[in-house]
Parts: structure tokens; C-alpha cells; sequence
């Protein structure tokens, strides 16, 4: 600290050198972060997975598991039970074979109150059985979830998950080597179903209060410790992909991933993780190649900190879990296609491991990043990337310091100067941040309005949202001193080292978020001061706006759809493009509201305001006539 407050260490060498040098520095560091993210993808850069907790036992599980038939003759009634209900849930024929198996079976009511249109509200029934354990106190705890599909929907159907579920459920009712409880959980609704039985199992609300109406749970079992949720589309599998990133970027113990794996290979089935399967090259360039598009797959899902899976919502709890996503379709070499008596003592293996730990998760990785399905890059290795990049913002700010700092020393009518605009500049600085405070609360407020006007409540939040954004780029004419070059240098400095921080946090609870946000706003946040160049004035600010928040969604949006739809004409992808812009930014406060997601509160909250501090610095102009201004250049 005593390189940035004391004006006497401007003479020395140290600071002479980044005087001189800060900006190539700054250039060195963005690229040597961008290198080192791309070269984690090459094998040496990354190791193999193993097993840090010994007590899981996996490879000693012997498959005892034959209850195929039953499987296949509860998979044809359960499919005449769905014609039956249609859209509903076939609970009096589920309840009845719980019951008939042995286990202790509950029902669990919840209700949604649309958040966003108090005249909407929705109901959900959810249906659980808790085998308990023989050999334990019900103290702990596993999970085995299905979401439940009707006919109807969007999704694939998950029918032949129910039907192994209670296969599995009456074959671990006879063995008596459990310590562990059991709790087989059919949920409605996807993720609202599995939200809403989390929240009344652990009596917690996550998202605003009075949204998501959990209910209460007549039977409970111990604290869960993991949970797999089961996601089957055929009773024969060729494939099964591996799940894994949760609510918030969270993922789940590494040794829960590799646990799967094994159980998959040691059954013959294929596995793969983002719909890849591991592959050997003997070149190292496609080696390269394939690992870094996998990692770029994994790192797009986690940086939406959207679960791609009903296991997502457990890890806040403190829960292990993942996704077995099984599909008919067969890629794979040297397996075969397994049916359900593979998947059962997949199942049985699984749960069997879980059953021998001693103590709950905390070995292996809880931070990582897979280039494949059997190689890892932990914390260590890849934190450093994103910190190299943001070190080129506290470089420059620091010289920017040391620049300001070695003038205050001219004279006291200088430091005086000085002073006053810092106080100015704090005034701006929380103004920008309680305007982003401002837009993040503006969805709580227009349903009021649309109900006024008769109006559709989504559409006046996507507009009255946009409308916000256009009026903050016209903050700057409210700044009387953008001429004051230390004011706006201050303010610069400032926003680096929040954005710096920003950026290092972030990463440390979702990496692909602060990677991707890094690689986007650090190289024109690093171009962004007070000029006298009107040309370059102008350019900071036209550049600027592309990295603003909702023009990176925009063009993120617009990219996936032209991906998909590349049939498609210009005019119909930016329709198409517009609808899903519109739609995202619904979801994300959705989101925000009843998971608890804090994307959209992080954008509003934090990014805007950061986005709106470097405009203001665009909107500087420095007169060539100004003293300090000439005295400067003359040096």
C-alpha cells in the first residue's frame, strides 16, 4: 500500500518502469491470460480423473440386480395409466405400488404465484417414498428424483425413469445392507417441482417471498447427502450423458462425476459428458481441438447459471448431485445397448457406493472445469487466466494513481483540486450504482402498471427494462465537470478496480461467467480515459456500447438463433432472435424471483452501473488549451 499513498516512491525505479511501460504490460497480460485459458485444453495442462474418497468402494459393488421383468411390466401399466390422467400425474397407480413395495409414501402440494402477474397462480403435486434405512437411525439420507412428463410436453418422455425407479425401489427394499434412508421423489413441473419439495424439506424460502408457496412435508428422512435425478427417454440405452452444472454455476463433488462414469463403464454403457464421449487422438493439435470445444460447451452452460438439470437446485444445500440423461440412440465403440437391467445395477452400484460413505463429500474437487469425461482442471490451474487478464486493469489503474500523485505534489492549490473532485466523483460513482439498484427493482413495480392499462405484464417489463437502458446513456449530460481531466481520471480509475474485483469474484464462484465477461469488456475498459482527440472520443464510445450489457445479449442471441436456424432468412433470425432476447430477459427475472438465480441481479446491480461509469469517461473531453493539460504534454 505504500507504493500507492506515499508520494515520495515516484522517483523510484519500480514506478519509473510502469510509468513507461504500463500499457504494454497491460496488453501482456490480456494475452497471457487469453494463452493460458487455451492452453488448459492441452493433456498436459489437465489430469486424469480418479477418486480422492477410498471409502465409495465402487469397484467392489457386485450386481445382484434382476428385476428387468418387473421394470418392463410397470413400464407398460404406467403407460396406460398416462393415457388415462393425460396431462396429470398418475398418482393413485404410483401410490398403490409404493405402498404395495413396502415404502413409506407421502404426497406434497405447492403452489406458484406468477411473479410477475398476481392474477395467475399454479398448482403442483409432487409424490415421494422413503425407503428407511435397515442399519441406520435415519440420520442420513440419498435421493433418487424423475421429473414426470405428460404426453403433452415439450421434453422428452421420462416414463421408463419411473418405471426402473420402482423396480429399484423393490429391489432395495429386500436387502438389508442400507444406512442410509432412501427417498424415491416423482416431481411435477420440472424444476418447480424439485424447488418446491427442497424448500419444504429443509423449511426455507429462496426466492422473494409469497412466490413460491412450498407447503409442507408430512414424512421426512435424514440429511441428504446426494442425489441422482433420473432422466431415461427408452428402456433400451445406447447413450447416457452425464449432467452436472447447477443453479448459480454450481457443480457438484468431482467424485460424484467420476462415480457415475464408473458405474456406466462397468455396465457396458456408453457415457458421455455434453453429449461426448472421450477420445484419444494421436495428434495433439485435434487432441487440442476436441478437449477445448468440449470445455467451451461446459463453460457456456455454467456461465448462464441456469441448471441444465433437476439435480442443479440441490447443490445450495449443500447437496451432491447430477443428471443420468439415457437415450436410445447408440455413437459409442466397443459398448453395446443395455436395457433395464443394466440400468438397475447402474443404479444399484451407484446407490451402494453413496451407501459407504462415512462422512458426507469433501475430498476431490468442488471447482473444476472437464475437457472431457475423463480429464479434469481444477482451481489452481485455471483461476490463473482470468487473473492475468483482470491484472491489467489494476496495473493501469495504479498508474493512473501514481500519475495523479506525482502531480498533487506541484501545489497545494493542485491537491486541494484534487480532493474536491474525488468528492464529486464518490457522488457520481453511488449515483451509478443506485441507478442499477434502480433497474434491477423495476420488474417488481411494472405489473402494477400493466394491470392499470390492461397492458401484457411481460411485454411492459421487457419494454419499460429497455427503456431504463436508453435513458442512462444520457447520464453523461448531467455531469457538469467532464472537462476536469483528474475528475474523469478518477472515475476511470475507479471502475477498473471495480471491475477488477468484479471480475475476480465472480470467477471464484462461476469461472465461465468471469472468463467470458473478462475476455469481452477488459480490452476496451483498458481504451477508455479522458482524450483530447475527438476521433478517439468517438470511437470510445461507439466500441463501448457493443460491450453494454443488453447489446451483448442481444448479440448472443442473435448468434445461437442463426446457429439453429441457419435455413432461415436475415429477416426471420432477427425476429426469431428478437422473440428469444425478449423472452431471456423474462426468464432471467423469473429466475431471480423464485430459484434465487443472481444473474440477472449481478448484470443490474453490478455490470450496468460499472458499464455506465466508463461511458461517463467516454463522454470526457479534454481541452488542448487547458494549463495542466499543455504543462503535461510539454513533459
Amino acid at each position: 500500500m505504500g507504493l500507492l499513498t506515499d508520494p515520495s516512491t515516484g522517483q523510484g525505479k519500480f514506478v519509473k518502469l510502469l510509468l513507461k511501460y504500463y500499457n504494454k504490460l497491460c496488453i501482456l497480460l490480456y494475452l497471457s491470460g487469453i494463452i493460458w485459458f487455451c492452453a488448459l485444453a492441452y493433456p498436459t495442462m489437465n489430469a486424469s480423473t480418479y477418486f480422492s474418497e477410498n471409502a465409495l468402494l465402487p469397484g467392489l459393488v457386485k450386481s445382484q440386480f434382476r428385476e428387468d421383468k418387473e421394470a418392463m411390466r410397470y413400464h407398460e401399466e404406467l403407460m396406460d395409466e398416462i393415457k388415462k390422467y393425460g396431462d396429470s400425474l398418475p398418482y393413485p397407480y404410483l401410490l398403490a405400488k409404493f405402498r404395495q413395495i413396502g415404502v413409506d409414501t407421502y404426497t406434497h402440494n405447492f403452489t406458484l404465484n406468477s411473479p410477475l402477474n398476481k392474477k395467475e397462480k399454479y398448482e403442483g403435486k409432487n409424490l415421494y417414498g422413503i425407503l428407511r434405512a435397515a442399519r441406520g437411525s435415519s440420520t442420513e439420507a440419498l435421493v433418487l428424483s424423475v421429473p414426470y412428463r405428460p404426453p403433452d410436453s415439450v421434453h422428452p418422455p421420462t416414463a421408463p425413469s419411473v418405471a426402473i425407479m420402482l423396480a429399484f425401489a423393490k429391489y432395495a427394499n429386500r436387502e438389508k445392507y442400507w444406512a442410509k434412508d432412501i427417498i424415491f421423489l416423482i416431481t411435477e413441473h420440472e424444476q418447480l417441482g424439485i424447488q418446491a419439495w427442497l424448500e419444504a424439506y429443509h423449511g426455507v424460502t429462496c426466492g422473494n417471498d409469497h412466490v413460491l408457496e412450498h407447503g409442507d412435508l408430512k414424512g421426512r428422512a435424514g440429511a441428504i447427502q446426494a442425489a441422482i435425478n433420473l432422466e431415461l427417454h427408452s428402456n433400451i440405452l445406447g447413450t447416457m450423458d452425464i449432467k452436472i452444472e447447477g443453479l448459480n454455476g454450481q457443480l457438484p463433488n468431482l467424485d460424484l462425476f467420476n462415480l457415475a462414469s464408473k458405474m456406466c463403464a462397468k455396465e457396458g454403457l456408453h457415457h458421455t459428458f455434453k453429449n461426448k464421449a472421450a477420445k484419444y487422438y494421436k495428434d495433439p493439435i485435434k487432441e487440442w481441438q476436441n478437449n477445448f470445444k468440449n470445455l467451451l460447451a461446459m463453460m457456456a452452460t455454467q456461465a448462464t447459471g441456469i441448471p441444465n438439470g433437476n439435480h442443479g437446485l440441490f447443490h445450495r444445500f449443500g447437496i451432491q448431485a447430477l443428471t443420468l440423461e439415457g437415450f436410445e440412440n447408440y455413437k459409442g465403440k466397443g459398448s453395446s445397448k443395455v436395457g433395464f437391467v443394466g440400468i438397475g445395477r447402474i443404479l444399484e452400484g451407484t446407490f451402494r457406493s453413496l451407501n459407504n460413505l462415512l462422512e458426507r463429500f469433501h475430498q476431490s474437487f468442488f471447482f473444476y472445469l472437464l475437457p472431457s469425461s475423463e480429464r479434469y482442471i481444477s482451481i489452481g490451474l485455471y483461476i490463473p487466466s482470468v487473473c492475468l487478464i483482470a491484472g491489467a486493469l489494476f496495473v493501469k489503474a495504479c498508474a493512473k494513481w501514481l500519475k495523479l500523485q506525482s502531480k498533487a505534489e506541484d501545489s497545494s492549490e493542485e491537491v486541494s483540486d484534487s480532493s474536491t473532485s474525488f468528492d464529486k466523483i464518490i457522488i457520481v460513482f453511488l449515483t451509478t450504482h443506485l441507478l442499477g439498484v434502480l433497474m434491477s427493482i423495476i420488474p417488481h413495480y411494472m405489473p402494477l402498471l400493466a394491470d392499470m392499462y390492461n397492458l401484457n405484464s411481460n411485454t411492459c417489463i421487457f419494454n419499460g427494462q429497455l427503456a431504463f437502458a436508453g435513458l442512462l446513456l444520457f447520464t453523461p449530460i448531467f455531469i457538469s465537470f467532464r472537462q476536469c481531466k483528474k475528475g474523469m481520471e478518477l472515475l476511470d480509475m475507479l471502475a477498473m478496480l471495480e471491475l477488477g474485483t468484479v471480475l475476480i469474484c465472480i470467477s471464484m464462484n462461476n469461472f465461465s461467467l468471469g472468463l467470458f465477461c473478462a475476455i469481452v469488456s477488459v480490452p476496451l475498459a483498458l481504451c477508455i480515459g479522458p482524450t483530447s482527440c475527438r476521433s478517439c472520443s468517438y470511437f470510445q464510445k461507439v466500441f463501448w456500447l457493443f460491450v453494454h450489457p443488453v447489446a451483448i445479449l442481444i448479440s448472443v442471441v442473435l448468434v445461437n438463433t442463426y446457429l439453429m436456424f441457419p435455413e432461415e432468412s436475415l429477416k426471420e433470425i432477427f425476429h426469431r432472435g428478437w422473440d428469444a432476447t425478449h423472452q431471456s430477459v423474462i426468464y432471467s427475472i423469473v429466475d431471480s424471483m423464485i430459484y434465487g438465480n443472481w444473474l440477472y441481479s449481478v448484470m443490474t446491480c453490478i455490470f450496468v452501473p460499472n458499464w455506465l461509469c466508463f461511458w461517463i469517461v467516454a463522454f470526457s473531453y479534454v481541452d488542448l488549451h487547458q494549463p495542466e493539460f499543455a504543462k503535461e504534454k510539454k513533459d
